[in-house]
């Protein structure tokens, strides 16, 4: 578990909408972090389904969902819970906060 938080971008970088991805610093996992009407969430940037950046997909911020342009899998940011197939399995969530006006998250895994 890394202890260490990684800096994804200044915070007015990151509008309500948008999404940005990082690589921990210590675990090296890559994770996409969405704002959603000004509320922060962070995602491992993998699709459960297949070995596949979500970022490359497209984020839904009505829904708050973002959906893998691979096959077509569908996760709600909010809890990273797969919303259907060919996903079944969730994705890992993130904790992500904002300090010193800059966006910041890291790998909690055990």
């Amino acid at each position: 578990m890394s202890e260490t938080w990684t800096f994804v971008c200044a915070s007015p970088e990151l509008l309500p909408g948008e999404m940005r991805t990082a690589f921990d610093e210590v675990t090296g996992a890559p994770i996409l972090v969405l704002n959603l009407d000004g509320e922060l969430y962070a995602l491992e940037d993998i699709c459960s389904h297949e070995d596949f950046e979500l970022s490359a997909g497209t984020l839904d911020p009505d829904a708050g969902t973002i959906e893998c342009v691979l096959h077509g899998a569908k996760f709600d940011v909010r809890d990273g819970r797969a919303l259907c197939a060919p996903a079944y399995e969730p994705v890992a969530k993130f904790p992500v906060k904002r300090e010193h006006d800059g966006v910041w998250t890291r790998d909690d895994r055990d």
